[in-house]
């Protein structure tokens, strides 16, 4: 059991610049068999994690709300813990995606657009957020029809190279991608190590 989930966790991301095996964050593979089951990839500090999403969207939501609320209130479905709709696949292709951090620090910080990218290999699919001073980069999983699981680390600043996911649990990401309108999907990252309760992604076809 431990050689085969260390060979799941090999093509997953983990920023940092220190590894020898590290590699660029765009040029990393993930073999199709790594989409077999997000459960068996996952760190159990991050299952817990997408276990209680609801809780720390509420909380928050809680908190955005009471130093923006009209900001929030403008954002519309993609601050909606509800809002999910059927047909979830994130479909290949460039996209803009902006990150919408809840609570913590702050009540409420809205980042603007930069460059995500969705692409497969094989069975797997990868997303990659190209630009920005937090960049997320990992695998998406099937989870259900209203519903896919990604998991991956954070790259910071100007990092160019990464780690496997696992190995820094302050680095490890792990979200849920959901549809919330035509042509619109969102990563929604709860209990973020960094800054925020809840980080939520946009992401519109470029």
């Amino acid at each position: 059991m431990a050689g085969v989930r260390l060979l799941l966790l090999l093509p997953l991301l983990a920023a940092g610049c220190a590894h020898p095996e590290a590699r660029p964050a765009d040029e990393v593979r993930a073999p199709v068999r790594a989409v077999a089951d997000w459960r068996r990839v996952a760190t159990p500090s991050d299952r817990e994690r997408l276990r209680n999403w609801r809780a720390a969207w509420l909380r928050g939501l809680a908190e955005a709300r009471r130093g923006a609320a009209a900001e929030v209130a403008r954002e519309g479905a993609v601050l909606d813990p509800d809002a999910a709709l059927a047909h979830a696949a994130l479909p290949p292709g460039e996209y803009r995606c902006r990150l919408l951090k809840l609570g913590g620090l702050l009540p409420f910080t809205p980042y603007p657009y930069f460059r995500c990218r969705v692409h497969r290999e094989g069975d797997a699919v990868r997303l990659t957020k190209l630009t920005g001073s937090q960049r997320q980069v990992g695998l998406v999983f099937p989870h259900d029809d209203r519903r896919q699981a990604f998991l991956g680390t954070l790259l910071l600043s100007d990092e160019t190279r990464a780690i496997d996911y696992g190995r820094d649990a302050d680095r490890d990401v792990a979200g849920w991608v959901e549809r919330v309108g035509e042509r619109r999907w969102r990563v929604a990252f709860p209990s973020p190590r960094f800054e925020s309760v809840m980080d939520v992604m946009e992401l519109v076809p470029a």
